[in-house]
């Protein structure tokens, strides 16, 4: 079936010409005025693309637009030459794609048709959005699915990454080869190995029968490292060689194994920092890091929570067969500006446990949960880019966990002092640190000479020297006893004994 475009008729000989070619490309066309009902228009021919020839800036393309994005309907405008200076207005729009007058009508019908190709592709992958940053990953998706190159796919756990290394498979010459999925953080050390590579028969204590592993059982198709950065160092060595060879042994095998597997890995850390931190090798950052495709968390896309959510309860509407009229704007509103640690994922969640247990036919502000709500100022940074920071699975989510909660206890310290300076005489003493000064020993000696509580305060203390004076407090109350002092700060003892390497702490405390 053709797809249909609408043509808006605000310059009349630009649609006239457009729609001639386009419907010489055999699409189906319909010319309209956009001062007529934009809202029936839209409903009556349930287009596929919508095409804004001129007077983008009047309020009744303005609307056609807006009900085009609500409606997950890709636009493209038609500028005037002098439109393009008017940045702001353009970016209101919200138009999907624009061009700048005079266009050639075969130009129009190429961005056409990469515009509903494209909203195919958002179909078949599920990837939603209308943001400009959900376009760029799309736009990658199309440019890297064709080749075989290794991809690295970052962003933040619940973002979506294995949906984009499904794309590119799906879009890829290997479509119909294998795609196996590995969770890396989800497999101890000591069986990671066999589970990528297989193992030979006898290979180790209940090796029973020989094993084929992933990349064996992915020969011909993709393989999907999802978590990379939390794999051994013992491991990133052969995965290396893997990548470069095309080639691997079983545990426990002397023959080599050859195989023709396009790799595609995700992380929710930033790796450049860990090779920095000598926690992941460079060689096989680089080797990784052909192409790059970074995932927005929900929060920096909060344009498309809306179309998310009307997906969603469409879905869960037709899942659990209810009657369902939809959202409340205050509803959304406060969906719109909640925090989404947890990004699509959360949100989805949500929306399934809210059209279930919703007691009318419409999510109303009142049932959404608080705690969904909650810590929307106090939330902690976790964008990660190219050369961003962050954390690293379950053991990075400890640590920023640590961290955040050592921010919270100075600010408790903070509110302290601050309160017996309101309740009381008492004198409060605020100590510069110092350049070379060090958090541990000052506290230390201040309770050793009079008890007190002071506040300790250093101009442009950072994340880093706030977590490195609480390990070294830590381990010098208990004396070097690492595992001890690991439950005291509630993280892994694994993510102790590197923060203590990364920080050189070694002796302290022993």
């Amino acid at each position: 079936m053709a797809s249909q475009i609408l043509i808006t008729m605000d310059d009349l000989e630009t649609a006239v010409r457009l729609n001639a070619a386009l419907e010489a490309a055999q699409f189906s066309t319909t010319m309209f005025s956009s001062l007529d009902d934009a809202r029936g228009t839209v409903r009556r021919e349930h287009p596929d693309l919508v095409i804004l020839t001129g007077a983008v800036h009047e309020p009744h393309a303005q609307q056609l637009a807006a009900l085009a994005h609500d409606a997950e309907i890709s636009t493209l405008a038609l500028l005037e030459p002098t439109d393009s200076e008017r940045t702001e207005r353009v970016e209101r729009l919200r138009a999907t794609e624009v061009m700048t007058k005079p266009v050639a009508p075969d130009d129009a019908v190429a961005t056409a048709r990469r515009l509903l190709e494209r909203r195919q592709l958002q179909e078949r992958t599920g990837i939603v959005g209308e943001s400009s940053a959900i376009q760029e990953v799309l736009v990658k998706i199309e440019q890297m699915a064709p080749v075989s190159s290794t991809v690295l796919i970052q962003g933040e756990s619940g973002s979506g990454k294995e949906l984009v290394a499904k794309a590119l498979h799906d879009l890829s010459p290997r479509r119909g080869e294998a795609f196996i999925t590995v969770n890396c953080a989800a497999l101890p050390e000591t069986l990671l190995e066999s589970e990528l590579f297989g193992h030979e028969k006898g290979a180790f204590t209940g090796a029973a029968e020989r094993r084929l592993g992933r990349f064996e059982l992915a020969d011909g198709g993709t393989i999907f490292l999802d978590e990379i950065g939390e794999i051994p160092l013992s491991t990133q060595v052969k995965l290396l060689r893997v990548l470069e060879s095309r080639s691997f042994f079983r545990v426990g095998g002397t023959q080599p194994i050859k195989v023709s597997v396009r790799v595609i890995a995700a992380t929710n850390r930033a790796l450049r920092d860990a090779v920095a931190l000598g926690e992941f090798r460079d060689d096989l950052y680089y080797r990784l890091n052909v192409l790059n495709i970074y995932l927005p968390p929900l929060r920096e896309r909060r344009g498309d929570i809306p179309i998310l959510v009307r997906r969603f309860i469409r879905e869960f509407a037709k899942a659990h067969d209810r009657q369902f009229r939809g959202i409340a704007p205050e509803a959304m509103q406060r969906l719109v500006t909640a925090p989404w640690p947890g990004n699509v994922r959360q949100l989805r969640n949500l929306i399934e446990s809210m059209v279930v247990l919703a007691p009318g036919t419409e999510i109303r502000a009142a049932d959404i949960p608080a705690d969904v709500l909650e810590g929307a100022g106090t939330l902690l940074p976790m964008r990660l880019t190219p050369a961003g920071q962050g954390g690293s699975g379950a053991a990075g989510l400890q640590e920023l966990e640590f961290i955040f909660r050592s921010l919270v206890d100075l600010r408790m310290q903070v509110e302290e002092m601050r309160r017996r300076i309101d309740d009381g005489p008492q004198r409060v003493q605020v100590i510069d640190l110092g350049h070379h000064a060090q958090v541990s020993d000052l506290v230390s000696e201040l309770d050793q000479e009079n008890g007190s509580h002071p506040v300790l305060y250093k101009s442009g203390m950072t994340m880093a020297d706030v977590e490195k004076a609480t390990i070294e407090a830590a381990l010098k109350e208990y004396a070097g006893n690492r595992r001890r002092a690991a439950e005291v700060l509630g993280i892994g003892e694994r993510t102790l004994y590197r923060k203590i390497k990364a920080y050189h702490l070694e002796g302290v405390g022993g």
